[in-house]
């Protein structure tokens, strides 16, 4: 029962190889998951990787689950931790490669002998139907729109880059907005899939600052699909150029925004520990 436990700027992921779990077949459990990610009956983490798996059109394929055992279609710092494990475990040998998650297919560039990567990620959307939203009237662009939250009313726009995400344009952002109004978004009647949440304040044309409330996982230290998403809101918004320096608690991820509202991402990945966990863990229900 071997893990690799890694940190993406806080943001820190278990990877576990199938072939070490046979009897986990196809994945593990929704109490597996939530057992192993517990930050005193388990491991801990903000998440598992599961993978190399199979995939038709990729080298590998990557199964995502959150801590309360819901599976993300895509994660920015995931895909970073587990090309990492991939490296590290010399089952690539080559610096460019592809992965298939179930939010699409992306390519990686290994830098600094993995501690830095690049992702193309794909193309943001803010389209309504596929993030999706369930606004009234056509479906369109989700920007300033508004929502009622707890005592505020606030302007949001959303974006998919193969998650929903929902990002709300601030002055200032702090902790404690992503605490309170956080799990709120998440789980709005609007976002039928819920959706992660950013608080976005924009610096100056080259820098933003975000604060995030992650669907499944809670308020989380940093976030790559977070990053590309609030950078391409801000730009849709004209308040960005296309080179992003998005600063979160744990650290800065790099977005360059190219056409279609492409995006590259670039940030870094640390291993923090591997090991076997012991059957004794799973004797606890969380």
């Amino acid at each position: 029962m071997r893990f690799h436990k890694y940190h993406a700027l806080g943001n820190d992921y278990i990877v576990l190889d199938p072939r070490d779990f046979p009897s986990w077949n196809p994945a593990p459990t929704a109490e597996q998951i939530r057992v192993v990610c517990h930050r005193n009956f388990g491991v801990g983490s903000d998440g598992i990787l599961w993978g190399p798996l199979p995939s038709q059109k990729s080298e590998f394929g990557l199964r995502i689950f959150n801590p309360d055992g819901s599976e993300a279609e895509k994660s920015g710092n995931g895909l970073r931790i587990f090309s990492r494990f991939l490296w590290d475990q010399k089952l690539v040998t080559k610096p460019v490669f592809t992965v298939e998650t179930p939010g699409g297919h992306v390519q990686v560039v290994i830098k600094e002998n993995g501690q830095l990567l690049t992702i193309a990620m794909g193309s943001v959307s803010f389209d309504s139907a596929q993030i999706p939203v369930a606004l009234t009237g056509a479906p369109r662009e989700v920007l300033n729109e508004k929502i009622q939250i707890l005592d505020r009313e606030f302007s949001f726009c959303a974006a998919t880059i193969g998650n929903p995400h929902c990002v709300i344009p601030l002055s200032s952002v702090t902790p404690e907005i992503a605490h309170k109004y956080g799990p709120h978004l998440e789980t709005h009647p609007l976002f039928p899939r819920k959706t992660n949440v950013q608080f976005l304040q924009v610096i100056d044309r080259a820098n933003i600052r975000i604060e995030i409330w992650e669907r499944g996982a809670g308020y989380t230290l940093a976030s790559g699909s977070s990053s590309s998403a609030s950078a391409a809101v801000a730009h849709r918004l004209g308040l960005v150029d296309r080179n992003v320096t998005v600063h979160m608690p744990g650290g800065t991820i790099g977005i360059e925004i190219g056409d279609g509202f492409s995006i590259m991402m670039t940030g870094t990945v640390n291993k923090v520990a591997e090991g076997k966990m012991h059957p004794e863990l799973f004797a606890v229900k969380v």
